[in-house]
């Protein structure tokens, strides 16, 4: 019988510290020599290989990650990542926005932020309770989410989301990709 680890999920969820390592890691070469036959086979399912043995690897347990632990590890970024985005750059760019649009469409983000934030939330529940059928879901609604802030800044010509909108979609692809892991499905 394998010994499960419970690992508790706390508002902020180390945001700072995310933010730091992710850019450390973007800013340098893939942190793995040749990554584990695991997060190959994950990354391989994703749209972004690089972005994705890099995230993942930003995270000191992947080396020696099963699913269960990589899937803490994926929902914990995009998590990391949902809230950093909302609680700190989109509130700074509403802090420091005048025009009514241009405000109005923030507004929208944060909310798609906020229920990215709670949906990745319970995935990491979800995960603390070993119930994996939802996972892909939510990974997809928390995607959906940076989709439709993306859309908010239609016609603008350099929208200030398009990073973090990408970032959290793509990491969010990845805890999809191990949730279908558990699930078997493709």
């Amino acid at each position: 019988m394998s010994t499960r680890y419970h690992y508790s999920f706390s508002v902020p969820f180390h945001s700072l510290a995310f933010l730091v390592c992710f850019i450390i890691v973007h800013a340098s070469p893939v942190a793995a020599d040749k990554p584990t036959e695991l997060v190959d086979k994950v990354c391989n399912q994703t749209s972004n290989y690089t972005f994705c043995v890099e995230a993942l690897y930003s995270d000191s347990r992947a080396p020696d990650a099963d699913s269960y632990t990589l899937a803490f590890i994926s929902f914990g970024l995009a998590y990391s990542n949902a809230n950093n985005t909302r609680d700190y750059y989109i509130a700074e760019l509403l802090k420091n926005t005048s025009g009514q649009d241009y405000h109005f469409r923030l507004e929208t983000c944060s909310h798609d932020y906020l229920r990215a934030v709670s949906k990745l939330g319970e995935a990491y529940n979800d995960l603390n309770s070993e119930t994996f059928f939802g996972l892909a879901e939510l990974a997809g609604i928390a995607s959906r989410a940076s989709d439709h802030c993306q859309d908010a800044f239609e016609g603008i010509s350099s929208p200030p989301l398009v990073s973090r909108n990408g970032d959290l979609k793509r990491l969010c692809e990845i805890g999809a990709t191990i949730a279908k892991l558990f699930t078997g499905s493709s």
